[in-house]
């Protein structure tokens, strides 16, 4: 997989006690085809933003994490609740209930800005846009819509809905309308990047290992952030999510178990999401 930021390499290899090795962090960015000078640019701009600070120059440096930034690392950790979700639902833990769930708000211009944040709440848990200021999904993520609304002053513009009769454009069997909201495809087709990436071995040295487990976190998270969680049900089967997510499961814990004891917080985050 290519196209991994450099800082979320520096975030990636954040050890327990705040601070990154100069010598690995250049070792491992080498590896994933960056230069040395794109991770020196990268190391100054952390720096004068405040989020890091640096002891010593180049490879000998030890970056520590900047105390107002208690989250660096977690980019590439999707939200536990949201991994755990997902593994349910592949072990057939969270049924479908039927119901459709159903949110439309009406937001003037003059209040743009918080009708944009509203917005990306709800595609981000998942909904599907059906029409101007109208979105659906089968999952009950109510109680989050609520409490974001409420956050931007909208909770008098929100209206919430559930029902099992929907109809879209005249389709209304659940599987078809899935197939009409969602772009099942891309989602299926980033899922087979990621179990290819899963169920290749990584190299025999250290760094490489933590190259690899840069790589399968960052992909990880590039199929899951876009991935609305739909029920079973709802999905073509054998789905590949399922399937990527067993691969991914199994590498995280070889590379975790591999990993020594002072590595990356990277692994223990991510044993705490699949766990």
């Amino acid at each position: 997989m290519s196209g991994i930021p450099t800082r979320m390499v520096v975030h990636a290899l954040v050890r327990e006690d705040g601070t990154v090795a100069g010598e690995e962090l250049y070792e491992v960015a080498a590896l994933l085809g960056m230069t040395d000078q794109q991770v020196r640019l990268c190391v100054k701009r952390l720096e004068a933003e405040g989020r890091f600070t640096v002891e010593g120059r180049g490879r000998r440096a030890v970056l520590r994490l900047s105390g107002a930034e208690p989250g660096a690392g977690l980019p590439l950790v999707p939200e536990v609740e949201f991994v755990r979700h997902a593994y349910r639902q592949d072990r057939g833990l969270e049924p479908w209930d039927g119901l459709w769930h159903a949110f439309a708000f009406a937001v003037p211009e003059s209040a743009r800005a918080a009708r944009d944040s509203l917005r990306d709440a709800l595609t981000g848990l998942g909904a599907a846009p059906v029409q101007g200021g109208l979105y659906v999904t089968p999952n009950a993520i109510g109680p989050y819509v609520r409490a974001h609304a409420a956050e931007l002053g909208l909770s008098e513009a929100l209206t919430c809905l559930s029902t099992r009769d929907l109809a879209v454009g005249g389709t209304s069997d659940p599987r078809a309308l899935a197939e009409r909201l969602w772009p099942l495809p891309e989602i299926a087709a980033r899922y087979g990047e990621l179990r290819a990436l899963a169920e290749q071995p990584a190299g025999p040295g250290r760094a490489d290992g933590l190259a690899h487990a840069v790589t399968l976190a960052a992909a990880f998270s590039a199929a899951m952030l876009p991935d609305p969680l739909l029920p079973p049900e709802l999905l073509p089967q054998p789905w590949p999510g399922t399937t990527a997510r067993a691969a991914a499961s199994e590498a995280w814990a070889g590379l975790g178990a591999a990993a020594p004891a002072t590595g990356p917080r990277l692994f223990r985050l991510y044993g705490e999401a699949l766990a």
